[in-house]
């Protein structure tokens, strides 16, 4: 019987940045809206954890979703100890708003399967479309 994962206490997850981009010459048409988002995954557990993959879900202001789901990390599978972080940005495009949150998952060094939560945070286009603004 396959073990269910557990929400791991100490393992969090913090949005340190989210900038805002238009690129209407470099990005697809019909998706002219970049968010760019800084994450930071800190161990405050008592247990080392390998991060081995994550899930995200967009729900987007019309009702739609998208799952994202896959093996690693923008393409790493960092071990963390008890006190580590791991920290990396990547994106986002889209025409519309959207609300994003999810998890990433992996196995402590008990060979426990754990989990941790993204906190929800909105993917809100500014309505004079500038050229590059923090939203954060």
């Amino acid at each position: 019987m396959a073990s269910e994962s557990i929400a791991l206490e100490g393992l969090r997850v913090s949005l340190d940045k989210l900038v805002y981009h238009k690129d209407p010459i470099n990005l697809p048409s019909a998706q002219p809206h970049a968010f760019i988002y800084f994450i930071t995954i800190t161990n405050l557990s008592d247990r080392t954890v390998h991060l081995l993959g994550r899930k995200w879900l967009i729900v987007n202001v019309d009702g739609t979703k998208l799952v994202i789901e896959g093996d690693k990390i923008v393409g790493e599978t960092p071990t963390l100890e008890p006190g580590d972080n791991f920290s990396y940005n990547s994106y986002h495009v889209t025409n519309m708003n959207a609300v994003v949150h999810g998890s990433y998952h992996g196995v402590d060094q008990f060979d426990q399967k754990v989990h941790v939560n993204v906190p929800k945070f909105d993917l809100s286009i500014p309505e004079q479309d500038p050229p590059d603004a923090s939203l954060s």
